[in-house]
């Protein structure tokens, strides 16, 4: 069984931590055992509560975060919360109803007298460090090492660090040698644009950052060494996306020699899955891997990345429409997609399916329901010829109760637009898998496409070795021909692409020649391979999985987006009410406040801690009581510690209160018990 994360950095073995003169052990490593020592502890102040002249402070270092109790405020006075400290004292264990079970240290506490701070923290906090993840980008970007300093966000550093050497360690294993390939190296067309380094000794003249060590490796290859890896840096000056951070990232780089494309995969497949089993709880494919070739790819998903934890799947349905009196399908590519049981969702669900179809350059969204005597209902019945029907259910698999929905675009436009309704109907019907990682190879892509000018152009990689070699490029139909190509793709994510190359330089000159470069071009774009070519390169071949990418993955938190509780209140059936948890921190702002129209709105404790002392605060709560009773909503403020804030929330006019001025929390029947005696 593997875990979902590493343990945090609150339960892990401390190790090699020196005794110096701040600390004797860590926040995180005080046990029961420890009941009677005395110890000096080190870190942040993360948090600092009055009880009724009892102080309690909660210190966080790297390993963890302990609770320290303060009977003399008077020592308290240079100290505020992310201030670092050293102090000294008695380990004590905790009264049974402070116990925090949630926490490593949650038995014990440390009750000191001596307190001496280290690093003043001079001005106000930006942001909560505990709720930093739901701060906006660029607050969080500015403060990045306060960002730093939140659990989540640390431990996914110590993640990354992690699975990193654990992927050195398997690598090496498998005999691969670990090499550094150089930094400032001269342009490599790779996609995007070059970032670009003046040099200093040569005078008008730039280095570049890789894009990649494709290059570097293959000269590797040929160089004579069998099988490289790298945790490669890869530089690429393009806009961020969904899955890449812009400018920079890593990948697990290797190239093997004399090697063929289920070598890779061999190799791949291994290395993967250890991985995703090591960090993860969740289902991971077993090896071997299912292989995908790239058109079938596109009909079935609709998509070169396809999630295979949507059970839905795309049909090809042309044919049926080549005589059709319907304007909208005649001469076009159309699709179907059976989405079993969906008849029963309601009349708003299929209007708010249309107009994500119009969002996505749709013209329209056709469908028809399969009734239990196996007729249809809908829009596109009518236009069916006799024995249609029976061919579509045959060809979909549509039983009573199902939906088919159908796609009409242009060859290029209909797969893609197929592929965006398949995925959008899984997500509103809750049908993906959630609890597996699900990965497959694309292969056999082609390795000529024709660009809008209509010239022929290379579709991936240029240098990849075309499947039929020569005899292909010569006596093919150049778009026919597939290149040994391959991606690796998870969950709908692109982990990898890679290649065979080509390493034969007369039918490398052939497939740039067919492209429209000369071989003078090649040899001046690409003269280190076109040189080292003509000196007895082997077969060789590799990919390059990103680490970032796998880490992404591997840290995903099932959340309910704003997205998700919309589409749970259009579902067919729905009939509670939502309270929005923690508003004024988070996701949980005004467009969630507007979109759902929450019947209990609870104030984040952030905003009423301290209340009493903050106008702004009070100002944004009173605010927020007159939108909610205007719209018969209620508040409730949590977090209420003192007899202050409880005084001035209740001015503000909120409806309900929580908070351990009221009471800690307990067992159910300790509660029947204290509340039963006081009503009586």
């Amino acid at each position: 069984m593997g875990h979902s994360m590493p343990k945090t950095f609150l339960e892990r073995k401390v190790e090699m931590v020196r005794e110096n003169i701040y600390r004797t052990v860590t926040c995180g490593e005080l046990r029961e055992s420890n009941i009677g020592d005395t110890v000096r502890v080190a870190g942040w102040v993360e948090n600092i509560r009055d009880h009724g002249g009892v102080m309690f402070l909660d210190i966080r270092d790297h390993y963890g975060v302990l609770q320290v109790v303060v009977h003399n405020d008077e020592i308290l006075k240079d100290i505020n919360r992310e201030c670092t400290v050293t102090l000294s004292g008695k380990v004590v264990k905790r009264d049974e109803d402070t116990i925090n079970k949630k926490i490593a240290t949650g038995y014990v506490e440390v009750h000191t007298e001596d307190i001496k701070v280290l690093g003043k923290c001079k001005n106000n906090l930006p942001f909560e460090v505990m709720t930093s993840t739901n701060t906006s980008e660029d607050v969080r970007l500015k403060y990045r090492f306060l960002d730093l300093r939140n659990p989540k966000v640390h431990n996914n550093i110590v993640l990354r660090s992690q699975i990193i050497s654990y992927l050195r360690s398997k690598m090496n294993d498998m005999g691969f040698l670990e090499m550094q390939t150089p930094i400032l190296s001269t342009s490599s067309p790779e996609g995007a644009r070059d970032y670009l380094i003046p040099s200093r000794k040569h005078k008008g003249k730039f280095y570049a950052l890789p894009q990649a060590p494709q290059i570097f490796k293959q000269l590797l290859m040929v160089s004579g060494f069998d099988k490289y890896f790298q945790i490669a840096p890869c530089f690429r000056d393009e806009d961020a996306r969904a899955d890449r951070s812009p400018g920079e990232f890593y990948q697990l780089d290797f190239e093997m020699a004399f090697a063929t494309q289920e070598d890779v995969f061999a190799v791949a497949e291994e290395v993967l899955y250890d991985t995703f089993k090591k960090f993860s709880d969740k289902e991971v494919s077993k090896p071997p891997f299912k292989r995908i070739p790239y058109k079938e790819s596109m009909l079935k998903y609709g998509s070169d990345k396809p999630d295979l934890r949507n059970p839905l799947l795309i049909v090809e349905i042309s044919d049926m429409f080549e005589e059709t009196d319907f304007a909208p399908f005649r001469k076009k590519t159309v699709r179907s997609i059976n989405v079993p049981d969906c008849a029963k969702q309601s009349k708003k669900w299929f209007k708010r399916m249309e107009e994500f179809a119009l969002s996505i350059g749709m013209k329209g969204l056709g469908y028809v329901k399969v009734n239990d005597d196996l007729t249809f209902d809908g829009p596109i019945d009518k236009f069916l010829k006799p024995g249609d029907r029976e061919e579509l259910i045959k060809r979909n698999g549509s039983k009573a109760g199902d939906v088919i929905y159908f796609i009409a675009d242009t060859p290029d436009q209909a797969p893609v637009l197929a592929g965006q309704i398949r995925t959008e109907v899984a997500n509103r019907l809750d049908l993906i898998d959630k609890s597996k990682f699900e990965m497959c190879f694309i292969v056999d892509f082609p390795m000529f496409e024709y660009d809008e000018n209509g010239h022929l152009a290379f579709t991936h990689n240029p240098f990849s070795m075309p499947q039929g070699g020569m005899d292909a490029l010569q006596n093919q139909d150049p778009t026919e021909i597939l290149a040994y190509q391959y991606d690796i793709v998870c969950n709908g994510v692109e982990l990898s692409s890679g290649a065979v190359r080509n390493h034969d330089l007369d039918i490398m000159v052939k497939a740039f020649d067919m492209a429209g470069y000369s071989e003078d071009d090649l040899k001046s774009k690409f003269s280190s391979l076109y040189n080292a070519f003509q000196y007895g390169a082997p077969p060789h071949a590799g990919m390059a999985p990103g680490v970032d990418r796998m880490i992404m993955l591997l840290t995903e938190e099932e959340n309910m987006s704003e997205e998700a509780l919309i589409r749970k209140r259009e579902t067919e059936g729905f009939s509670g009410m939502f309270a929005l948890d923690d508003y004024g921190s988070g996701y949980n702002t005004e467009i969630n406040l507007l979109n759902l129209n929450p019947k209990y709105i609870k104030i984040d404790l952030t905003i009423v801690r301290d209340i009493d002392k903050d106008f702004d605060k009070q100002q944004l709560v009173s605010n927020i009581v007159e939108y909610a009773h205007q719209r018969e909503a209620y508040i409730i403020a949590e977090g209420i510690e003192t007899k202050e804030e409880l005084l001035k929330v209740l001015e503000l006019g909120v409806d309900y209160l929580q908070g351990y001025y009221f009471g800690r929390p307990c067992r159910k029947e300790e509660f029947i018990q204290q509340y039963t005696a006081v009503s009586e």
